[in-house]
Parts: structure tokens; C-alpha cells; sequence
């Protein structure tokens, strides 16, 4: 019998070849937001390895939302060509290519991480950057610049904008990124908003940006594409989002046209204490999957065949996103439905090995 994890994922006219997707991982190794040769290779070899989904890193509705100098881009029209060279890349070995818009927020304007990681000063290079209030991320982190009316409506457009380049690139699944403490989970999240006005204050307040975004995107985004968001489904910690408001987001979300919810956690705060553990999160994509009812993508330490194929079996899943395991193994997918007793080919020009 064929194992779920290589049964194949219909959302609208988009099938995916199975269950494994490869999650955003930021390279650093844009230049003014074009990709170079190492995303050509980077994403080129996990496609071939037979994932089904392949999700480009965070990549920037502007260039204040970058999270450094060197993150892929999509607020202009030049890279729009660069990018359909990607998606032509891994669309002929059998993936389906999909992009997330971002926006860093007050996390943005930092080094990559091999450099230190740290904020770039104004004068080497640093940019303003921009936040539900002028609470920095962290000390030594510059201090945001509260969005007003105009701020927010400019971000919505630039998602917005940033949508129709991604389907003028030709890419065939969107997901927003509403987590890790960058600007959209900034909004959602107590810990990072205390404003006063329409979009502070309750849950249905401090979402607002959020379903404000997803709904500019839905309408421009064609109907029969999918449309993910990746939620922070809770800030480790009693004071922040819980999954109990994540789940609650998610029916908003789902209202709002969205498929599916790619479940991850934290990052809105430094300090805090994030139990890590094999599969630490599937938990919260079973609960929103069941009390939700919206397709959900486990995420987080998954790194066994068996466990990753048991995820979708047990229905606490649709889809599993690797990140780091595809990073020390591009071919995880083969080995995975060998282990499995699934017979998934590489390419042909690799048969000599098989």
C-alpha cells in the first residue's frame, strides 16, 4: 500500500506529486534582491530530490522589509524575470513552486547570520524600519517607526503588488509570512502591540492587518491557486498568542479565502524558552486542522520517514515542510520512500546510482 506521505495534495487546480514540502529558509545570498547562481542550485537540487512543494525563502514586498541587504526581493518589477527562471527550474523536475511574501518589520535591517547577525547602524548601510509602536525587537535593535494610516496602507499594497508579480513569475502557491516576530505577527501578537487604535487592543483588532493583507492578496491572487499564511501558532509563553487565539485567526483566515496554515511558533521576543523536541509543533497542526477546519503543514524537527508519514496517516497533517533535514539531505524524499517501501525514482540522469 502506498504510503501517505507519497499520496498526492489537490488544492484548487494545484497537485502536488506528495506530501513533502521544503520550507522558507533564508539564503542572505541575494543581490538587490535578485537571486544568483546559489538559489539556482539551492532550490534546483531539493527539487530533483523529489519533493512535491518547493517555497522560496521570505522573500521582501519592499526593500525596508528586508531582514538584511542580501534577502530575495519582489518589490520591483526587474525581478520578476529572475525569479520565473527559478520557478521554470523547479517546475521541470516535477515540483510545484511556491514563494513567500514578507515583511520583517522591526526585525528587519540586521546582517546575515555568518556575519553576526546584528543591526546595521544608518551609517554602514542600515535602513529605518517600521512597527505596530516604537517598542524595538531587542536592546541594541533600532527603534521602529509606528505605522500609521498611510504606513499600513502602503503595506498592504505592497503585498499586494508583490502578488501579482509572483503569478507574473509564474509560481503556483503563495504564502504569507505572519510569523516569527516579523511585522504581521508584530500586529497579531500582545507581546508586540499595545496600540490604541483599530488595530490594537482584542485579538480582532490586533489581526486586522493580517486579514486586511490576506484579503488584498486573495483578490488578486487567481481563486483556484492555493494561498498559505505562516502563523507563529504561539509565543511560548502565557502573555502572548496561544493556540487557542491562532485557531481562532485561522477561521478568519479561512473565511478570507485561505487553504492552508503553516503551523510554526515563536519569535516575538528574545528569552524566551521554547521546548524543542522531535515534532514539537505537529501538535499545533492537528489542533487547528481538527477545530479549524483548514488544511494545515507540520513543520519543525521532523527528520524521520516513518514519523513524517505518520503525521499525514493520522490526519494531523496535510502536508509536512522540511527545512533543515533537506539541508543535509537534498535527496531526503527518495531515501524516505525507499525506507517506506515506495518505489520514487530519481532523476534519469541519476538512474546509474539507483
Amino acid at each position: 500500500m502506498q504510503p501517505h506521505l507519497f499520496t498526492p495534495l489537490t488544492i484548487g487546480s494545484v497537485t502536488l506529486r506528495n506530501r513533502i514540502g521544503m520550507s522558507p529558509m533564508c539564503q542572505y545570498s541575494a543581490i538587490d534582491g535578485f537571486p544568483t547562481d546559489w538559489h539556482l542550485m539551492h532550490l534546483g537540487a531539493r527539487a530533483a530530490g523529489g519533493v512535491g512543494l518547493v517555497i522560496l525563502e521570505a522573500t521582501a514586498v519592499s526593500p525596508e522589509g528586508r531582514i538584511s541587504p542580501f534577502d530575495l526581493g519582489i518589490w520591483n518589477d526587474q525581478h520578476i524575470d529572475a525569479l520565473a527562471r527559478l520557478v521554470r527550474l523547479i517546475e521541470s523536475q516535477g515540483a510545484v513552486a511556491g514563494i513567500q511574501l514578507a515583511h520583517a518589520g522591526r526585525k528587519a535591517s540586521v546582517n546575515r547570520p555568518w556575519a553576526g547577525g546584528k543591526p546595521i547602524p544608518p551609517d554602514a548601510g542600515g535602513w529605518p524600519v517600521v512597527g505596530p509602536t516604537a517598542e524595538p525587537f531587542a536592546p541594541g535593535y533600532p527603534t521602529p517607526i509606528p505605522l500609521d494610516q498611510n504606513g499600513i496602507a502602503k503595506v498592504i499594497d505592497d503585498f499586494t503588488t508583490a502578488t501579482r508579480r509572483a503569478l507574473a513569475a509564474g509560481f503556483r502557491w503563495v504564502e504569507i509570512h505572519a510569523a516569527h516576530g516579523y511585522l504581521l505577527h508584530n500586529f497579531l501578537s500582545p507581546l508586540g502591540n499595545d496600540r490604541t487604535d483599530d488595530y490594537g487592543g482584542d485579538l480582532g483588532r490586533r489581526a486586522r492587518l493580517l486579514l486586511e493583507v490576506t484579503s488584498a492578496v486573495r483578490a488578486v491572487w487567481p481563486s483556484d491557486l492555493p494561498l498559505a499564511v505562516r502563523l507563529s501558532c504561539s509565543d511560548w509563553t502565557p502573555e502572548g498568542l496561544t493556540i487557542a487565539d491562532t485557531v481562532a485567526v485561522s477561521k478568519l483566515l479561512r473565511e478570507r479565502g485561505v487553504n492552508l496554515i503553516d503551523c510554526s511558533s515563536g519569535g516575538i521576543a528574545p528569552g524566551i524558552t521554547i521546548p524543542v523536541r522531535e515534532g514539537y509543533q505537529v501538535p499545533f497542526a492537528a489542533q487547528i486542522r481538527r477545530e479549524a477546519a483548514i488544511a494545515t503543514a507540520a513543520v519543525g524537527l521532523i527528520t524521520r520517514p516513518e514519523h513524517a508519514d505518520a503525521i499525514v496517516r493520522n490526519g494531523e497533517a496535510d502536508l509536512v515542510l522540511l527545512g533543515r533535514e533537506l539541508l543535509r539531505d537534498p535527496h531526503w524524499p527518495l531515501r524516505a520512500a525507499r525506507a517506506l517501501g515506495h518505489e520514487l525514482p530519481p532523476p534519469p540522469q541519476y538512474l546509474r546510482a539507483w
